[in-house]
């Protein structure tokens, strides 16, 4: 069976890469809240100003799929890119190839080397960084579709 001439495939829509960069904020942002107050682990200081980037991206993004904001990715991106940033310099810390002159998880709180801070054998500093890295190519979609 041959395919019609209406049967060319689709764009997608770039409201769709809009609620997917929501979806995997606000995944992201309620599974780090799961994690600090149900399961009681308290985040180090980069896994705090990771937080800080992403649960703004989990509103605005939310607003944005809710409005159809396509101009969103003007706003949005930066976030993801600060965050980002923050994610893969703790990642870099967590597999030993940036040394700190800080430790950056307190010796009272958990450390992010701990066996207890993996999720699906992996850490959460790269979890984070995978997490910014596809809100940015969803927005990068985004923008390319919509203009």
């Amino acid at each position: 069976m041959t395919a019609g001439p209406d049967a060319t495939p689709r764009a997608a829509s770039p409201v769709a890469f809009l609620f997917a960069a929501w979806f995997v904020a606000l995944s992201a942002s309620l599974a780090v809240l799961f994690i600090g107050e149900v399961l009681g682990q308290t985040p180090c200081n980069l896994c705090w100003f990771q937080r800080a980037f992403m649960f703004p991206l989990a509103v605005i993004l939310g607003v944005a799929a809710w409005r159809a904001d396509l101009s969103i990715w003007r706003y949005a991106a930066p976030l993801a890119v600060l965050g980002g940033a923050v994610a893969l310099y703790h990642s870099l810390l967590y597999a030993g190839i940036v040394s700190a002159p800080i430790v950056p998880c307190t010796a009272s709180g958990p450390s992010c080397t701990d066996d207890a801070m993996l999720i699906l054998g992996l850490p959460i500093p790269l979890l984070s960084l995978l997490t910014f890295g596809a809100i940015l190519v969803l927005l990068i979609q985004l923008r390319r579709i919509s203009i």
